[in-house]
């Protein structure tokens, strides 16, 4: 049997890795015309909320998940409101 703890983790690492090649193409070209500051906003704010249930409960796949995606969802929406206006 698989430790919830391992299913977590798997869990975790696939929910955040999607955000990366996003992140990577949002930096190299500056392109933010097509990305929607009102979904990444509230994909922040989902995924804070997330990273703060999580510390409340002391869940180390929650935390580490969803520091991870507060960076890259934070740089999407910095990346937004930094580049859109050009």
């Amino acid at each position: 049997m698989i430790a919830p703890s391992v299913i977590g983790f798997l869990a975790a690492i696939l929910g955040t890795i999607c955000w990366v090649p996003q992140v990577v193409k949002t930096l190299r070209s500056r392109e933010v015309k097509d990305l929607s500051l009102g979904t990444n906003v509230l994909v922040l704010a989902t995924v804070a909320l997330w990273l703060i249930y999580g510390l409340l409960l002391g869940d180390w796949p929650l935390i580490l998940a969803n520091v991870f995606s507060v960076t890259c969802v934070g740089t999407i929406v910095a990346a937004k409101l930094i580049w859109g206006r050009e």
